[in-house]
């Protein structure tokens, strides 16, 4: 989660050199990119949910097959994913509603990102299958690859640092779509030296069965995904019509963004880890361990974000001068900071507790959780405090920390209720 939080603030501070449009379309093609690649993400959590508790009764050959069909269903939905990207790209950033302005440095962005959605997903896939088993260190040590060798490549093709040409701000996307596919060929080898080897000598065929079980706990999560970062590309058209201040504002949001994921490493990473303990604790049969063990992961990952939250708050303005020298992007990505820091306690409750839903296989009751937080509390109360009562970007400031208030408490009273633990997923 620290390399994923470097990469994408070198992406924002590489964007800074050249221009805040390209900040504000590295920030806006990344919502868009995100939601392209749902499906991804989603089979990844079916796939976690299933192998993990596999794992947890010790019948690996179940998890052999689960891992498998997932790989294949994921190039599947990815190679159809890169078509629809290559061909419709233009028509995607007009329907996303991208202001003029940074249009065109959109859709260059679109297409190279489409061409990587392939190898993103098995880095997706194969990620989740040695999480699921609890071999950590080896998707560390692919994301450790594919990090430096994105981070160097932002430098090093951007300003054409020899002996590669100077690209300008496509090499943000270049080098993103190197480092990945780099990162699958680099996983794809480890298969090999590890317990899931026998992925390469058993027949690979596809069985409807099993991917319909995958699709079952995935398309919640799917939706949920879908919900979320539709709302936050709409989030992202509802700044773009502030005028004259629009374009500071996505700018803002992204250099905020980026800074603010610092804050969110230690929740998403007690996500999976809550996720793959619960579930391997329900494959034991021992759903009291699971429980007792979400709720102290959750208390320790509360604690910590609240420290680091508060540190952030004091230190906004520092922190927002080292993404930008624009003395309007700056005033507003601390006023950004200032306002979100107040809800990163309620987010770490959320995300913490969500993992640990979707490793039960509760992926229906995140799903819910988070399209009311977005949908029937953050854009309404955005549109309205910005558009409607004037207050500009502050105005949706306040609803996303009101909308993430809302979203902890619920995803809290969720995993309280306990009917995850009677939940079959296999």
């Amino acid at each position: 989660m620290i390399l994923n939080f470097l990469v994408g603030f070198t992406d924002v501070y590489v964007a800074g050199f050249i221009s805040p449009e390209v900040q504000a379309a590295v920030g806006f093609v990344s919502q868009l990119y995100f939601l392209i690649i749902i499906i991804a993400n989603a089979i990844s959590v079916g796939t976690l949910a299933i192998v993990s508790r596999a794992v947890g009764s010790n019948n690996f050959k179940r998890a052999l097959e689960i891992a498998q069909q997932s790989l294949i269903f994921s190039f599947l939905v990815a190679a159809g994913l890169m078509l629809l990207g290559l061909v419709f790209y233009r028509e995607i950033i007009s329907i996303a509603g991208f202001p003029v302005e940074i249009r065109e440095i959109s859709e260059t962005f679109l297409k190279v990102f489409a061409l990587a959605l392939g190898p993103n997903c098995i880095v997706i896939i194969s990620n989740a299958i040695f999480r699921a088993s609890g071999e950590v260190k080896k998707p560390l040590f692919t994301m450790f690859l594919v990090s430096v060798i994105n981070i160097i490549g932002n430098f090093v093709l951007v300003f054409g640092i020899f002996p590669f040409p100077k690209m300008g701000y496509i090499g943000i996307a270049l080098s993103s779509a190197i480092s990945v596919t780099i990162g699958m060929v680099m996983n794809l080898v480890l298969f090999t030296r590890s317990q899931w080897k026998s992925l390469y000598t058993i027949p690979w065929v596809v069985s409807v069965d099993t991917i319909k079980k995958i699709i079952n706990l995935g398309w919640p999560a799917a939706l949920l995904q879908i919900a979320w970062n539709a709302g936050s590309i709409i989030l992202y058209n509802i700044l773009g019509r502030l005028g004259e201040t629009s374009i500071t504002a996505l700018a803002s949001i992204t250099n905020g963004l980026r800074i603010e994921a610092i804050i969110y490493l230690p929740a998403f990473a007690l996500n999976m880890a809550a996720s793959v303990l619960v579930g391997q604790n329900l494959g034991a049969e021992n759903a009291e361990r699971a429980e007792k063990l979400g709720w102290k992961i959750t208390f320790a990952g509360v604690v910590l974000v609240s420290v680091m939250a508060l540190i952030t708050f004091i230190w906004a303005e520092r922190f927002s001068s080292m993404v930008t020298n624009n003395p309007s992007v700056l005033e507003e990505t601390t006023r950004y900071l200032r306002i979100n820091m107040l809800s990163e306690p309620f987010m770490a409750l959320g995300v913490i507790l969500a993992g640990g839903l979707q490793g039960a296989g509760d992926t229906k009751g995140t799903m819910w959780v988070i399209i009311v937080a977005m949908w029937v509390i953050r854009l309404p109360l955005a549109y309205f405090f910005s558009i409607v009562l004037n207050y500009g970007a502050v105005g949706v400031w306040v609803a996303m920390v009101t909308s993430m208030t809302f979203q902890g408490i619920l995803m809290a009273w969720r995993f309280h209720k306990g009917r995850w633990k009677e939940l079959k997923v296999d």
